[in-house]
């Protein structure tokens, strides 16, 4: 077995899942502006190969750019994801100071009983 880098063991396997990349936004963008540009489209898969990315990067990242254009309905915007995000936080910051405050007043009752 050998230790990998964030300190699971490999039985022997490797895996078959491709690490995530961050892909600059000029890429992004310059990816998104040639398929949208190219008449008739080009297949997703084809074009991704030129410019060296992986096929659904690409496809998720046409998706979003139409998304944010107000062309699809089903994905959030950008800016709709990052507000779900940091709601998300804060929902749980808040969720947390309630089972502190639960717990002290629960501990404030049991002293005062106990007096």
């Amino acid at each position: 077995m050998e230790l990998l880098d964030h300190g699971l063991m490999a039985v022997g396997r490797k895996s078959s899942v491709a690490a995530p990349k961050k892909y600059p936004d000029e890429l992004r963008q310059r990816a998104v502006r040639l398929y949208r540009e190219s008449d008739p489209k080009p297949v997703i898969r084809r074009l991704a190969e030129q410019l060296g990315v992986h096929h659904e990067a690409l496809r998720n990242w046409i998706r979003q750019a139409e998304a944010d254009a107000g062309e699809r309905h089903a994905r959030p915007t950008s800016e709709m994801a990052e507000e779900n995000h940091r709601l998300r936080k804060e929902v749980a910051e808040l969720r947390r100071a309630n089972e502190i405050l639960k717990a002290a007043s629960a501990y404030f009752a049991a002293e005062l009983c106990a007096m």
